[in-house]
Protein backbone atom coordinates (compact mmCIF):
# COMPACT_ATOMS: atom_id res chain seq x y z
CA UNK A 1 0.00 0.00 0.00
CA UNK A 2 3.06 2.39 0.38
CA UNK A 3 4.95 1.47 -2.21
CA UNK A 4 1.47 2.31 -4.25
CA UNK A 5 1.01 5.66 -2.83
CA UNK A 6 4.47 6.78 -3.40
CA UNK A 7 4.28 5.34 -7.07
CA UNK A 8 1.15 7.51 -7.60
CA UNK A 9 1.84 10.58 -5.47
CA UNK A 10 5.41 11.10 -5.54
CA UNK A 11 7.88 11.83 -8.79
CA UNK A 12 11.23 9.65 -8.68
CA UNK A 13 10.23 8.87 -5.16
CA UNK A 14 13.14 6.85 -5.12
CA UNK A 15 15.56 9.50 -5.12
CA UNK A 16 15.67 10.72 -1.66
CA UNK A 17 18.25 13.16 -1.67
CA UNK A 18 16.18 15.66 -3.76
CA UNK A 19 14.35 17.85 -2.34
CA UNK A 20 11.78 17.89 -4.09
CA UNK A 21 11.18 14.22 -3.15
CA UNK A 22 11.42 14.89 0.35
CA UNK A 23 8.93 17.67 0.10
CA UNK A 24 6.99 14.87 -1.84
CA UNK A 25 7.28 12.56 1.04
CA UNK A 26 6.21 15.44 3.63
CA UNK A 27 3.20 16.00 1.61
CA UNK A 28 2.35 12.58 1.26
CA UNK A 29 2.45 11.58 4.76
CA UNK A 30 0.43 14.90 6.45
CA UNK A 31 -2.27 14.65 3.81
CA UNK A 32 -2.87 10.98 4.76
CA UNK A 33 -2.17 11.54 8.47
CA UNK A 34 -5.57 14.46 8.09
CA UNK A 35 -7.88 12.38 6.70
CA UNK A 36 -7.44 9.25 8.52
CA UNK A 37 -7.30 10.97 12.18
CA UNK A 38 -10.08 13.03 10.70
CA UNK A 39 -12.51 10.46 10.10
CA UNK A 40 -11.25 8.41 12.77
CA UNK A 41 -11.66 11.54 15.23
CA UNK A 42 -15.06 11.85 13.91
CA UNK A 43 -16.05 7.73 14.24
CA UNK A 44 -14.74 7.91 17.88
CA UNK A 45 -16.79 11.18 19.11
CA UNK A 46 -19.70 9.40 17.77
CA UNK A 47 -19.06 6.25 19.82
CA UNK A 48 -18.19 8.54 22.77
CA UNK A 49 -21.26 10.14 22.44
CA UNK A 50 -23.31 7.12 22.53
CA UNK A 51 -21.73 5.21 25.21
CA UNK A 52 -20.57 7.90 27.36
CA UNK A 53 -17.09 6.93 27.88
CA UNK A 54 -14.35 9.49 28.54
CA UNK A 55 -11.66 7.43 27.93
CA UNK A 56 -13.18 7.18 24.37
CA UNK A 57 -14.05 10.88 24.36
CA UNK A 58 -10.44 11.19 25.04
CA UNK A 59 -9.20 8.88 22.42
CA UNK A 60 -10.83 11.33 19.89
CA UNK A 61 -9.09 14.43 21.32
CA UNK A 62 -6.15 12.25 20.78
CA UNK A 63 -7.12 11.63 17.15
CA UNK A 64 -7.77 15.24 16.54
CA UNK A 65 -4.51 16.32 18.10
CA UNK A 66 -2.85 13.94 15.70
CA UNK A 67 -4.60 15.59 12.57
CA UNK A 68 -3.30 18.96 13.86
CA UNK A 69 0.24 17.36 14.05
CA UNK A 70 0.24 16.46 10.42
CA UNK A 71 -0.88 19.84 9.03
CA UNK A 72 2.04 21.00 11.44
CA UNK A 73 4.20 18.03 9.55
CA UNK A 74 3.07 19.36 6.22
CA UNK A 75 3.81 22.75 6.77
CA UNK A 76 7.39 21.87 7.91
CA UNK A 77 8.13 19.97 4.85
CA UNK A 78 7.13 22.97 3.28
CA UNK A 79 9.06 25.27 4.73
CA UNK A 80 12.08 23.16 4.81
CA UNK A 81 11.86 22.61 0.97
CA UNK A 82 12.66 26.54 0.16
CA UNK A 83 16.02 27.16 -0.81
CA UNK A 84 18.65 29.07 0.74
CA UNK A 85 18.73 32.57 0.80
CA UNK A 86 20.85 35.53 2.41
CA UNK A 87 19.00 35.36 5.36
CA UNK A 88 19.38 31.62 6.15
CA UNK A 89 22.47 30.53 4.04
CA UNK A 90 22.43 26.59 5.37
CA UNK A 91 18.85 26.32 4.33
CA UNK A 92 15.85 25.61 6.10
CA UNK A 93 15.84 21.80 6.92
CA UNK A 94 15.54 22.36 10.30
CA UNK A 95 12.53 23.20 10.28
CA UNK A 96 11.36 19.55 10.33
CA UNK A 97 12.92 19.49 13.90
CA UNK A 98 10.59 22.34 14.74
CA UNK A 99 7.78 20.30 13.19
CA UNK A 100 8.94 17.54 15.27
CA UNK A 101 8.98 19.38 18.22
CA UNK A 102 5.66 21.44 17.82
CA UNK A 103 4.08 17.46 17.61
CA UNK A 104 5.88 16.47 21.10
CA UNK A 105 4.29 19.62 22.29
CA UNK A 106 1.00 19.06 21.44
CA UNK A 107 1.37 15.16 22.58
CA UNK A 108 2.13 16.45 26.06
CA UNK A 109 -0.56 19.00 26.20
CA UNK A 110 -3.32 16.40 25.04
CA UNK A 111 -1.57 13.61 27.80
CA UNK A 112 -1.76 16.69 30.49
CA UNK A 113 -5.53 17.09 29.51
CA UNK A 114 -6.53 13.64 29.33
CA UNK A 115 -5.03 13.34 33.23
CA UNK A 116 -7.32 15.90 34.60
CA UNK A 117 -10.24 14.37 32.73
CA UNK A 118 -9.27 10.52 33.91
CA UNK A 119 -9.01 11.70 37.55
CA UNK A 120 -12.04 13.23 37.49
CA UNK A 121 -13.72 10.14 35.73
CA UNK A 122 -11.95 8.10 38.52
CA UNK A 123 -13.35 10.44 41.48
CA UNK A 124 -16.60 10.23 39.54
CA UNK A 125 -17.60 7.78 38.32
CA UNK A 126 -20.46 6.92 35.87
CA UNK A 127 -21.65 3.69 34.39
CA UNK A 128 -20.40 3.26 30.53
CA UNK A 129 -23.09 1.87 28.09
CA UNK A 130 -21.07 -0.47 25.57
CA UNK A 131 -22.83 -0.42 22.43
CA UNK A 132 -21.64 -2.35 18.82
CA UNK A 133 -20.85 0.90 17.25
CA UNK A 134 -18.46 1.71 19.55
CA UNK A 135 -16.45 -1.69 20.14
CA UNK A 136 -16.38 -1.33 15.92
CA UNK A 137 -14.54 2.19 15.81
CA UNK A 138 -11.92 1.18 18.23
CA UNK A 139 -11.34 -1.66 16.50
CA UNK A 140 -11.11 -0.22 13.42
CA UNK A 141 -9.17 2.44 14.80
CA UNK A 142 -6.44 0.19 15.92
CA UNK A 143 -6.14 -0.98 12.63
CA UNK A 144 -5.80 2.36 10.83
CA UNK A 145 -3.22 3.39 13.70
CA UNK A 146 -0.96 0.61 13.57
CA UNK A 147 -1.28 0.77 9.42
CA UNK A 148 -0.25 4.79 9.83
CA UNK A 149 2.74 3.63 12.33
CA UNK A 150 4.35 1.54 9.67
CA UNK A 151 3.61 3.99 7.12
CA UNK A 152 5.45 6.65 8.71
CA UNK A 153 8.39 4.74 9.48
CA UNK A 154 8.54 3.71 6.17
CA UNK A 155 8.71 7.15 5.22
CA UNK A 156 10.58 8.37 7.77
CA UNK A 157 13.64 5.79 7.54
CA UNK A 158 13.48 6.33 3.77
CA UNK A 159 14.18 9.90 4.11
CA UNK A 160 15.53 9.95 7.45
CA UNK A 161 13.37 12.42 8.94
CA UNK A 162 12.80 12.98 12.89
CA UNK A 163 9.17 14.38 12.36
CA UNK A 164 8.38 11.63 10.39
CA UNK A 165 9.24 9.07 12.93
CA UNK A 166 8.02 10.83 15.50
CA UNK A 167 4.51 10.84 14.09
CA UNK A 168 5.23 6.78 13.88
CA UNK A 169 6.31 6.57 17.16
CA UNK A 170 2.69 8.63 18.05
CA UNK A 171 0.81 6.15 15.76
CA UNK A 172 2.24 3.34 17.42
CA UNK A 173 1.31 4.80 21.15
CA UNK A 174 -2.26 5.33 19.67
CA UNK A 175 -2.25 1.82 19.09
CA UNK A 176 -1.50 0.69 22.70
CA UNK A 177 -3.81 3.73 24.17
CA UNK A 178 -7.08 2.46 22.34
CA UNK A 179 -6.47 -1.11 22.86
CA UNK A 180 -6.43 -0.16 26.22
CA UNK A 181 -9.98 2.00 25.99
CA UNK A 182 -10.96 -1.34 24.40
CA UNK A 183 -10.19 -3.47 27.10
CA UNK A 184 -11.73 -1.36 29.49
CA UNK A 185 -14.71 -0.71 27.82
CA UNK A 186 -15.30 -4.43 27.33
CA UNK A 187 -14.48 -5.38 30.73
CA UNK A 188 -16.98 -2.86 32.22
CA UNK A 189 -19.66 -4.86 29.65
CA UNK A 190 -18.60 -8.09 31.30
CA UNK A 191 -18.28 -7.36 35.10
CA UNK A 192 -20.45 -3.63 35.66
CA UNK A 193 -16.47 -2.48 36.77
CA UNK A 194 -16.22 1.10 35.98
CA UNK A 195 -12.65 1.01 35.31
CA UNK A 196 -12.91 4.10 32.77
CA UNK A 197 -11.28 6.59 34.26
CA UNK A 198 -8.20 3.86 35.17
CA UNK A 199 -7.55 3.37 31.59
CA UNK A 200 -8.19 7.10 30.49
CA UNK A 201 -5.43 7.47 33.06
CA UNK A 202 -3.41 4.70 31.68
CA UNK A 203 -3.66 6.18 27.93
CA UNK A 204 -2.98 9.49 29.52
CA UNK A 205 0.28 8.63 31.10
CA UNK A 206 1.58 6.62 28.18
CA UNK A 207 0.81 9.65 26.01
CA UNK A 208 3.26 11.82 27.74
CA UNK A 209 6.13 9.47 27.72
CA UNK A 210 5.84 9.23 24.32
CA UNK A 211 5.95 13.09 24.06
CA UNK A 212 8.87 13.39 26.32
CA UNK A 213 10.77 10.18 24.48
CA UNK A 214 9.60 12.72 21.15
CA UNK A 215 10.96 15.79 22.18
CA UNK A 216 14.17 14.48 23.23
CA UNK A 217 14.75 13.28 19.90
CA UNK A 218 14.15 16.82 18.07
CA UNK A 219 15.74 18.79 20.78
CA UNK A 220 18.72 17.03 20.42
CA UNK A 221 20.04 17.38 16.62
CA UNK A 222 18.70 21.21 17.37
CA UNK A 223 21.28 21.56 20.26
CA UNK A 224 24.15 19.29 18.93
CA UNK A 225 24.59 16.11 19.12
CA UNK A 226 26.99 13.37 17.62
CA UNK A 227 26.80 12.41 14.19
CA UNK A 228 25.61 8.52 13.66
CA UNK A 229 28.58 6.10 13.27
CA UNK A 230 27.68 5.03 10.21
CA UNK A 231 27.91 8.42 8.62
CA UNK A 232 31.69 8.91 10.35
CA UNK A 233 32.45 5.65 8.68
CA UNK A 234 31.13 6.57 5.23
CA UNK A 235 33.40 10.20 5.47
CA UNK A 236 36.50 8.19 6.23
CA UNK A 237 35.82 5.45 3.42
CA UNK A 238 34.96 7.88 1.04
CA UNK A 239 38.01 10.27 1.73
CA UNK A 240 40.47 7.42 1.47
CA UNK A 241 39.10 5.78 -1.33
CA UNK A 242 40.52 8.45 -3.54
CA UNK A 243 44.09 7.81 -3.51
CA UNK A 244 46.34 5.16 -1.16
CA UNK A 245 48.63 8.17 0.11
CA UNK A 246 45.35 9.55 2.03
CA UNK A 247 46.40 7.80 5.31
CA UNK A 248 43.54 8.21 7.63
CA UNK A 249 41.19 11.49 9.22
CA UNK A 250 40.90 13.35 12.71
CA UNK A 251 39.69 16.48 13.91
CA UNK A 252 36.25 15.30 12.54
CA UNK A 253 33.59 18.22 12.90
CA UNK A 254 29.69 17.63 11.70
CA UNK A 255 27.73 20.30 11.78
CA UNK A 256 23.52 19.15 11.17
CA UNK A 257 21.48 21.64 9.55
CA UNK A 258 18.95 19.34 9.01
CA UNK A 259 17.69 16.05 7.46
CA UNK A 260 19.86 15.29 4.52
CA UNK A 261 21.96 18.54 4.88
CA UNK A 262 25.50 19.00 6.71
CA UNK A 263 28.61 21.18 6.93
CA UNK A 264 31.94 18.53 7.48
CA UNK A 265 34.92 19.72 8.54
CA UNK A 266 38.30 17.59 9.37
CA UNK A 267 41.77 16.96 8.75
CA UNK A 268 43.32 14.50 6.18
CA UNK A 269 46.30 12.99 6.96
CA UNK A 270 48.36 12.76 3.57
CA UNK A 271 51.40 11.27 2.65
CA UNK A 272 54.05 14.15 2.83
CA UNK A 273 56.38 12.43 0.06
CA UNK A 274 53.51 12.61 -2.56
CA UNK A 275 52.92 15.03 -5.46
CA UNK A 276 50.68 17.28 -3.64
CA UNK A 277 48.52 18.95 -6.58
CA UNK A 278 47.39 15.12 -6.81
CA UNK A 279 46.32 14.84 -3.45
CA UNK A 280 44.72 17.94 -4.09
CA UNK A 281 42.85 16.72 -6.75
CA UNK A 282 41.93 13.47 -4.66
CA UNK A 283 40.86 15.68 -1.75
CA UNK A 284 38.68 17.99 -4.19
CA UNK A 285 37.21 14.74 -5.84
CA UNK A 286 36.36 13.24 -2.31
CA UNK A 287 34.80 16.72 -1.19
CA UNK A 288 32.40 16.48 -4.52
CA UNK A 289 31.30 13.12 -3.58
CA UNK A 290 30.63 14.07 -0.56
CA UNK A 291 28.47 16.43 -1.22
CA UNK A 292 26.82 14.40 -3.97
CA UNK A 293 26.32 11.07 -1.94
CA UNK A 294 26.07 12.01 1.62
CA UNK A 295 24.58 15.47 1.07
CA UNK A 296 27.61 16.67 3.33
CA UNK A 297 29.41 19.96 2.25
CA UNK A 298 32.97 19.75 3.22
CA UNK A 299 36.07 21.60 4.14
CA UNK A 300 39.19 19.49 4.24
CA UNK A 301 42.45 20.70 5.59
CA UNK A 302 45.69 18.29 4.38
CA UNK A 303 48.35 17.55 6.91
CA UNK A 304 51.32 16.21 5.70
CA UNK A 305 52.98 13.14 7.12
CA UNK A 306 56.25 11.97 7.37
CA UNK A 307 56.80 8.56 6.27
CA UNK A 308 60.23 7.73 5.68
CA UNK A 309 61.22 9.02 9.22
CA UNK A 310 62.22 6.15 10.81
CA UNK A 311 62.72 7.87 14.03
CA UNK A 312 59.80 10.15 13.84
CA UNK A 313 57.93 6.76 13.42
CA UNK A 314 59.63 5.10 16.78
CA UNK A 315 59.01 8.41 18.49
CA UNK A 316 55.45 8.29 17.82
CA UNK A 317 54.97 4.52 18.75
CA UNK A 318 56.59 5.15 21.60
CA UNK A 319 54.37 7.74 22.70
CA UNK A 320 51.52 5.89 21.96
CA UNK A 321 52.24 3.11 24.31
CA UNK A 322 53.02 5.87 27.26
CA UNK A 323 49.33 7.36 26.45
CA UNK A 324 48.02 3.93 26.98
CA UNK A 325 49.58 2.87 29.87
CA UNK A 326 48.56 6.67 31.78
CA UNK A 327 45.12 5.33 30.20
CA UNK A 328 44.21 3.69 27.55
CA UNK A 329 41.05 6.01 26.70
CA UNK A 330 43.78 8.58 25.34
CA UNK A 331 45.24 8.71 21.57
CA UNK A 332 47.35 11.12 19.61
CA UNK A 333 46.94 12.40 16.53
CA UNK A 334 49.06 14.75 14.29
CA UNK A 335 52.32 13.44 15.36
CA UNK A 336 55.62 15.63 14.29
CA UNK A 337 59.29 16.07 15.16
CA UNK A 338 60.66 19.26 14.98
CA UNK A 339 64.44 19.49 15.67
CA UNK A 340 65.79 22.04 17.30
CA UNK A 341 69.82 23.31 18.54
CA UNK A 342 69.66 21.97 22.26
CA UNK A 343 66.61 19.15 22.00
CA UNK A 344 63.98 18.17 19.49
CA UNK A 345 60.40 19.44 20.27
CA UNK A 346 57.25 16.85 19.51
CA UNK A 347 54.50 18.46 18.82
CA UNK A 348 51.25 16.31 18.52
CA UNK A 349 47.30 16.71 19.84
CA UNK A 350 46.07 14.30 22.49
CA UNK A 351 42.35 13.07 22.01
CA UNK A 352 40.81 13.36 25.55
CA UNK A 353 37.13 12.37 26.20
CA UNK A 354 34.58 14.96 27.19
CA UNK A 355 33.80 14.94 31.09
CA UNK A 356 37.42 12.53 31.39
CA UNK A 357 38.38 12.62 35.23
CA UNK A 358 41.04 15.16 34.54
CA UNK A 359 41.68 18.40 33.66
CA UNK A 360 43.26 19.34 30.16
CA UNK A 361 46.59 20.67 31.89
CA UNK A 362 46.49 17.63 34.55
CA UNK A 363 46.34 15.33 31.09
CA UNK A 364 49.13 17.49 29.54
CA UNK A 365 51.69 17.62 32.55
CA UNK A 366 51.08 13.31 32.70
CA UNK A 367 51.96 13.05 29.16
CA UNK A 368 54.69 15.53 29.20
CA UNK A 369 56.33 13.76 32.36
CA UNK A 370 56.34 10.63 30.84
CA UNK A 371 57.30 11.48 27.71
CA UNK A 372 60.14 13.65 28.76
CA UNK A 373 61.47 11.15 31.23
CA UNK A 374 61.74 8.66 28.70
CA UNK A 375 63.50 11.05 26.33
CA UNK A 376 65.10 14.04 28.38
CA UNK A 377 66.17 15.20 24.89
CA UNK A 378 62.55 16.27 23.60
CA UNK A 379 60.36 18.46 24.63
CA UNK A 380 56.61 17.75 24.23
CA UNK A 381 54.42 20.38 22.51
CA UNK A 382 50.70 19.08 23.49
CA UNK A 383 47.45 20.09 21.77
CA UNK A 384 44.27 19.22 23.79
CA UNK A 385 41.62 18.03 21.38
CA UNK A 386 38.08 16.63 21.83
CA UNK A 387 36.09 13.97 19.70
CA UNK A 388 32.75 15.53 18.42
CA UNK A 389 32.17 12.08 16.95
Amino acid sequence: MTQLLLRLFVKNHQDTQSPAVREGYGKLAGLTGIVVNALLCAGKLLAGALSGSVSIMADAINNLSDAASSIVTLLGFKLAAKPADDAHPYGHQRVEYLAGLTVAALILLIGAELVKSSIQRILHPEAVAFTAVGAAVLLLSIAAKLWLCLFYRKLGKSIRSEALLASAADSRNDVASTAAVLAAYAFAWFTHIQIDGWAGLLVAVFILWSGVGIAKDTIDPLLGEAPDEALVHAIAQEIRSYDARVLGIHDLIVHDYGPGRCHVSLHAEVDGEGNIYGLHEAIDRAMSELDHKLGCFSVIHMDPVDTKNERLAELREETVQLLRSIDPVLSLHDFRMVPGKHRTNLVFDVLVPFGYKLSDEDVRKAVRAAVEERHPDCRCVIQIDKSYT
